[in-house]
C-alpha cells in the first residue's frame, strides 16, 4: 500500500525561497482559505477585515481577539498556503516587549506561520526584537493603512523627498530581519527600485509589477466591494452575482415557488403542495 501524500505547508522559509511569483490574498473565513488555499503561496488574514468584514472605516478599530478568530478559522481551512496574521493597531507599537506578547499569543492561538506589521526605520528595534526571538515577520511599508489619519487619508505614497524616507524603510525592514515586505500604494518606479534593492521578497499592492509577488484583498478581486481601489483588478463579477440571485431567492419565496416539495423534509417529492 503506498503512503498517502502529505501536503507540507509553505513556511517563511519556502516562501523567501521561490523563485517564481508569490501569489498571496486576504482570507478571513474557513470556507474562503479553503477555496484559495490551492491556489496561493500564502494567505494572508490582514486586518483589513475591520472594512471588508464588520464594514468599520478603517482598521483601527480591530482587536487581538478578530485577528485571533480569523486566523484560526483561516489556518483551519487551509493546508498549502503559509498563513500570516497582521497585528493590529496598537497592539505592538508601544515597545518590543508589548510586540513580543502580542505576536506570541496570535500565533500559539492561532498556529499561524507568521506575523505582519506596519512601520519603516521607527519599527526596527521591534521587527529585530520579533526574529530574534523565533517569531518571523513580514514588513508592510509605503501606504499604511494602520496610520491613515498620519498619511492624510488613503493615498499614494512615494513623491518627492517622501520616495527617500520609504526608501530608507524598506531598507531597514531587510536589516532588521524581516523575511519579506508589503509595498502598498507606492508610486511604480520607486516599487521597482526598492525591489531591485532589497534581497527579500517584496509583495507589492497598487506598486509595480515588478514586486517578487502581488496581494489583493480577496472582496476586491472577486467583484464584491461597490468601489475598490483604482489599483484593483477585479477577477469576477460576485456582487452582481449575489443581487441576482438574492433577488431570484426573494420572488421565488414571495411567489410561493420555493420550497417545493423537493425542498421539504419529509414530503414525497412528487407531492403538491397545497399552496392556497
Amino acid at each position: 500500500m503506498s503512503k498517502q501524500q502529505t501536503v507540507r505547508r509553505h513556511t517563511p522559509r519556502s516562501i523567501a525561497a521561490l523563485d517564481a511569483p508569490i501569489v498571496v490574498l486576504t482570507a478571513y473565513t474557513t470556507p474562503m482559505a479553503r477555496l484559495l488555499d490551492p491556489h496561493c503561496d500564502m494567505l494572508l488574514v490582514g486586518d483589513s477585515l475591520g472594512m471588508v468584514v464588520y464594514g468599520m472605516e478603517s482598521t483601527l478599530g480591530v482587536s487581538v481577539d478578530m485577528m485571533v478568530a480569523h486566523g484560526q478559522a483561516v489556518v483551519r481551512g487551509s493546508e498549502k498556503a503559509c498563513v500570516v496574521v497582521d497585528l493590529p493597531f496598537g497592539s505592538y507599537q508601544e515597545s518590543p516587549q508589548q510586540a513580543f506578547r502580542t505576536a506570541a499569543e496570535i500565533m500559539a492561538r492561532t498556529g499561524a506561520g507568521c506575523v505582519k506589521l506596519e512601520g519603516g526605520q521607527e519599527m526596527a528595534e521591534t521587527i529585530h526584537f520579533l526574529v530574534q526571538r523565533g517569531i518571523p515577520v513580514m514588513g508592510h511599508i509605503g501606504l499604511k493603512p494602520q496610520a491613515v489619519h498620519a498619511h492624510g487619508g488613503f493615498r499614494t505614497v512615494g513623491r518627492g523627498d517622501e520616495a527617500d524616507q520609504v526608501l530608507r524603510d524598506a531598507l531597514t525592514v531587510e536589516q532588521a530581519g524581516a523575511f519579506s515586505v508589503v509595498i502598498e500604494s507606492t508610486l511604480e518606479p520607486l516599487a521597482r527600485a526598492i525591489t531591485e534593492k532589497l534581497s527579500i521578497p517584496t509583495i507589492g499592492i497598487g506598486a509595480s509589477p515588478a514586486c517578487d509577488g502581488q496581494v489583493l484583498v480577496v472582496d476586491d478581486m472577486l467583484g464584491v466591494t461597490a468601489t475598490p481601489p483604482r489599483f484593483v483588478k477585479t477577477f469576477a463579477s460576485l456582487g452582481a452575482d449575489i443581487d441576482q440571485a438574492a433577488a431570484a431567492y426573494a420572488q421565488a419565496v414571495r411567489t410561493r415557488a420555493f420550497p417545493t416539495a423537493r425542498e421539504c423534509v419529509g414530503m414525497p417529492a412528487d407531492h403538491t403542495a397545497d399552496n392556497a
